[in-house]
């Protein structure tokens, strides 16, 4: 069974979404804020975390830097904080998802399974062949789900590596943002460029020499991005 565990400065919230996840099968550990999160998360452990951002004592900015430091575990913020540039610092800090309040508990339940989902499917891959794909400095590992840079591991979370083993892949065509949306999150495009942007953002600080003027993966204005099918082709 898969252990949750909730953070938020509001029972009733905890409460909430407790009785969906326990309904599923799901085991709950609850806290009030970060501080009680990381003693909580440090005796018991947790497989995912759910975590709102304006807490006393710890916010849920703080925890995450707290766990990141320490673990990829995946992190789904839920916050009435929604002006796009919260979401987006949120996303850059490494959460993996991020749900507005008021909320409907059934989307939250359904973006925790697909959070598992994608665990489960790279650790099922973990221990295969290695079927990798070399473009410049970088070696893709898909069955094991990592990256290389000069041959050193590249740590990214499971967001990052689907998007940067899709383009690359299709190194030297261009991928719209709707394609990168709908191919990694499984879901129809609605138009969500920021959370798109983030991303590629986030994977060129991991892959480029100099993020600013990328060599790997370049900015196709109006169109989308691509991934140069050598390191020399995006200059």
């Amino acid at each position: 069974m898969k252990t949750i565990l909730i953070i938020d400065d509001e029972q009733e919230i905890r409460e909430l979404l407790g009785i969906y996840l326990k309904n599923l099968g799901y085991v709950t550990l609850e806290a009030s804020n970060g501080a009680e999160a990381l003693r909580i998360f440090s005796k018991e452990g947790a497989d995912l975390i759910i975590a709102d951002i304006m807490m006393p004592e710890m916010d849920g900015f703080e925890l995450l830097r707290a766990m990141r430091s320490a673990s990829n575990i995946p992190f789904l913020f839920i916050s009435a904080k929604s002006d796009d540039m919260d979401k987006i610092y949120g996303l850059q800090l490494g959460a993996d998802d991020y749900v507005g309040k008021p909320f409907n508990p059934l989307e939250v339940v359904s973006r925790v399974q697909a959070l598992f989902r994608r665990v489960e499917a790279y650790r099922r891959q973990e221990g295969e062949e290695c079927n990798c794909l070399d473009i410049g400095d970088l070696r893709l590992d898909e069955m094991g789900c990592r990256l290389y840079k000069h041959g050193v591991p590249v740590d990214m979370t499971s967001y990052e590596f689907r998007i940067l083993a899709l383009l690359m892949k299709n190194a030297g065509r261009v991928m719209t943002k709707a394609q990168l949306y709908e191919q990694v999150w499984g879901e129809e495009y609605i138009g969500d460029e920021n959370l798109i942007m983030v991303y590629i953002s986030k994977i060129r600080e991991k892959i480029e020499a100099n993020p600013r003027k990328p060599d790997y993966l370049t900015t196709i204005r109006g169109l989308g991005y691509r991934f140069e099918q050598s390191r020399s082709a995006g200059r």
